[in-house]
């Protein structure tokens, strides 16, 4: 039988529940909290810096920011820039210095930092910089771009990174097995789903043990007093069947070889199909963003030089928005690339390249276009000849820029698609030129 007390910690969400206490039930980042690692040890020795957390949600940032209240000796206070303004702000900082002339330290954890304006960041700087405060700042944006410069120069900046599969399910396995967690039921649920769960939850943590909370919570209670919990049951609460995909498996790369290849074959509307398959299945958006921004060199390139900055342009979305909105963006994107023209010129030219740089790493830089900043090399004839191209009539020179052994090599050979077409008329008169 449970005491009251013990009902209460039970009626608390699991991730609450499980919350590590210390690193040794952390899950993830040996990078950082792992033996001998920089953080592990910044936190062993009580001698924590101002510092930035910066990394998606459900990494254990503000885990760590509470094993850190755990173990240091000096005041934490823990603040949110959700709910506070620039009042709230200065009564900690007065409360903070205080106890810094009492000889007293205060670490401040400050959880979606970014969300504060630039007048609310500027006034931890004086703070952080006398030392009443040690800043830990917790953030899912690039801190280079939402945290003052001023402020960042005063910080280090840990990237914590999203958790591995396996740090997922051992995290799950905890989660039925632990007595602060589902170890005072008989939970019966398969290592498949478990894994299920875990390339759901894409390496957020609270995400995996919400969707385990919730198919316990649905699962089928049996006489015995046990719960089971099988593949419909956590299909209904996830709500989409197709959400169950291995992201890691084959049907992950068929998907996106699907979703390529309908783009150069120009058909948009299998194109968008397949987008809709992997995003509804769960897909990072990000990951179709940066294959799209592949797309746009590899196959669309010269003949339309303005598809890679939109594609660059819709992975900036996906990061800012996220899903669902950024699908909207991503579907622009898929269509504007199907119908583009298509040019593999680049591509092809780097591959033809790729051989021959790698057979003559040792080559050395023709005399004529090396750089002469000392007397010595001026003297070994460094840059001896070199014409400015803006020097010249024609803005060029017939000057030798390939190794010896490839001086006649061509890579570029240009196609007559879309905006090629004018590049390769430019490149035909250069290279007569040249030759003349």
């Amino acid at each position: 039988m449970f005491d009251v007390m013990e009902e209460q910690n039970h009626m608390a969400p699991l991730a609450s529940r499980l919350r590590p206490e210390s690193l040794e039930e952390f899950a993830g980042q040996k990078h950082l909290v792992g033996e001998g690692k920089l953080l592990r040890r910044l936190i062993d020795q009580d001698q924590i810096p101002s510092m930035i957390f910066w990394g998606p949600p459900g990494v254990g940032k503000t885990t760590l920011a509470s094993i850190i209240a755990r173990t240091t000796h000096a005041e934490f206070i823990n603040f949110s820039a959700v709910t506070s303004g620039i009042k709230e702000i200065r009564e900690v900082m007065e409360r903070a210095e205080k106890a810094r002339q009492r000889g007293k330290r205060t670490v401040l954890f400050v959880d979606e930092i970014h969300r504060f304006n630039k007048a609310q960041q500027d006034a931890f700087l004086p703070y952080v910089e006398k030392g009443s405060i040690t800043l830990i700042g917790a953030t899912t944006e690039n801190p280079s771009f939402e945290i003052n410069s001023a402020l960042l120069s005063r910080c280090r900046v840990f990237l914590l990174k999203a958790l591995e599969t396996g740090d997922l399910m051992e995290l799950l396995n905890r989660a039925i097995t632990s007595p602060k967690g589902f170890g005072y039921l008989k939970i019966e649920i398969s290592q498949e789903l478990l894994e299920k769960i875990a390339l759901f939850a894409n390496g957020d943590a609270r995400a995996a043990l919400n969707t385990l909370e919730m198919a316990v919570i649905n699962g089928q209670i049996r006489e015995d007093g046990s719960t089971l919990v099988d593949q419909e049951t956590l299909e209904q609460c996830i709500s989409r069947k197709s959400l169950l995909y291995d992201k890691k498996g084959e049907e992950h790369y068929n998907l996106i070889s699907a979703l390529h290849k309908s783009m150069r074959n120009s058909d948009p509307d299998a194109a968008v199909y397949w987008l809709a398959r992997m995003l509804e299945a769960g897909e990072d958006p990000l990951y179709i963003a940066r294959r799209l921004i592949r797309f746009a060199s590899e196959d669309v390139g010269l003949a339309d030089p303005q598809a890679l900055p939109l594609a660059v342009a819709a992975y900036e979305a996906c990061h800012f928005i996220g899903m669902p909105e950024c699908s909207v963006n991503l579907s622009q994107t898929v269509i504007y690339l199907s119908l583009a023209p298509r040019s593999n010129s680049a591509y092809t030219a780097y591959e033809a390249c790729k051989k021959d740089a790698q057979d003559t790493l040792a080559q050395p830089v023709p005399l004529v276009i090396r750089n002469a900043p000392t007397g010595l090399m001026k003297e070994l004839d460094y840059g001896k000849g070199y014409q400015y191209a803006h020097d010249c009539p024609e803005k060029m020179a017939r000057m030798q820029c390939l190794p010896d052994n490839l001086k006649d090599r061509r890579y570029y050979y240009p196609t007559e698609e879309g905006r090629e077409k004018e590049l390769k008329a430019k490149l035909d008169k250069v290279r007569a030129w040249r030759e003349s």
